[in-house]
């Protein structure tokens, strides 16, 4: 009995218990990513005004935490999360650690590295994870990106009992002056395989600037109050990605008037178009290329009615290479796999690079 406490003694001294995380709520720490911060809640996307003036599929998914990103620094060892879900959301083809899951970075020489993912429960609302262990106590900058494709509700980060938990004490990404992004489902960041894959946080990462991501999953038909939101804020460039959402009657219907709402909001911002994305099923799908073509080619008239009457600051996007050449970066023919997003971010960086100020 002796030599057996002996053993468990030294098995103790070899290998100490993991100190129990302390878990709190986060209220004090800065939330970007929102294009006003006038919610209904804390962690969501639409101004509490809009509940009863936009349409419901919008107003639902403005519940949906996608771009959201929380900053904090902080020295402990290890980072956990306790989050609950706002309706818990499944996919056939998104991961569950993409649209409900949450992705670590930390700040190294002023470039963002991913730690790690909080992966979420099976069909569970609520929600625990270990993010990363055995750090050193030396004090770091750490960002948080939200939930793509679901809400969330509660939000608790555990640290060491003893450890720092407080705002950044560096503005990066740049706060001032962001890049409003809105569009569609591949837009919000369907189908990313974790939240920091999203094409707009990885452009954000590139740029260390706030980007605001305003993508509506089946729903950015130019809806004007979206348009008045999109003006709202101070940006430093405006990206309009919503012609997968769209067919030609309503880009001749809506999109002039769209515009005019954003520009007379924001009346020195340049605002990039982006056309149609040449979809992978296209290539045998004689349908949907042609329906691919006439939408561009109506996005590409009223673009030019615009120069026409002496609109500036105005550019389109091509979609031409867009996600490369050898249809391997979507999961569905449509919505982008990892690769794609990471393909069409390095389409859009010089775009954004020339025009961002």
């Amino acid at each position: 009995m002796v030599r057996l406490s002996l053993i468990i003694a030294l098995l103790g001294c070899c290998f100490p218990a993991r100190a129990q995380l302390q878990y709190q709520h986060v209220e004090s720490l800065p939330l970007f990513g929102k294009i006003s911060e006038q919610t209904e809640t804390r962690y969501e996307r639409l101004p509490a005004t809009l509940k009863d003036q936009s349409r419901e599929a919008v107003w639902n998914l403005g519940k949906n935490t996608a771009g959201l990103y929380l900053r904090f620094k902080s020295n402990t060892t290890s980072v956990g999360l306790k989050w609950t879900l706002y309706q818990n959301r499944m996919m056939n083809h998104m991961t569950e650690t993409g649209a409900k899951g949450f992705d670590l970075y930390g700040l190294k020489d002023n470039q963002w590295v991913f730690v790690n993912s909080a992966r979420p429960r099976v069909n569970s609302l609520t929600n625990e994870a270990v993010i990363v262990a055995n750090m050193d106590t030396t004090l770091k900058e750490f960002m948080l990106y939200f939930p793509l494709y679901d809400g969330v509700v509660d939000l608790q980060i555990g640290i060491d009992s003893l450890a720092l938990l407080s705002p950044p004490s560096v503005d990066l990404p740049v706060s001032t002056k962001p890049v409003v992004c809105y569009g569609t489902s591949i837009q919000q960041g369907g189908c990313a395989s974790r939240p920091g894959m999203a094409h707009v946080s990885i452009l954000s990462r590139w740029f260390n600037r706030e980007f605001v991501n305003l993508g509506f999953s089946g729903n950015a038909r130019l809806d004007y109050d979206i348009a008045e939101l999109i003006g709202s804020r101070d940006a430093s460039l405006i990206i309009l990605d919503f012609m997968p959402n769209v067919d030609v009657g309503l880009i001749e219907e809506k999109l002039e008037e769209f515009y005019r709402i954003v520009r007379q909001k924001a009346p020195h911002t340049t605002i990039l178009f982006v056309e149609n994305p040449r979809y992978p099923q296209a290539e045998f799908d004689n349908q949907t290329k042609k329906t691919v073509a006439d939408k561009n080619v109506a996005l590409h008239a009223v673009f030019h009615r615009l120069v026409a009457k002496g609109e500036q600051h105005i550019h389109i996007v091509p979609a031409s290479g867009m996600i490369g050449t050898d249809h391997e970066a979507t999961v569905d023919g449509v919505h982008f796999t990892d690769l794609g997003f990471m393909r069409y971010a390095k389409h859009l960086y010089p775009y954004i690079e020339q025009y961002l100020n």
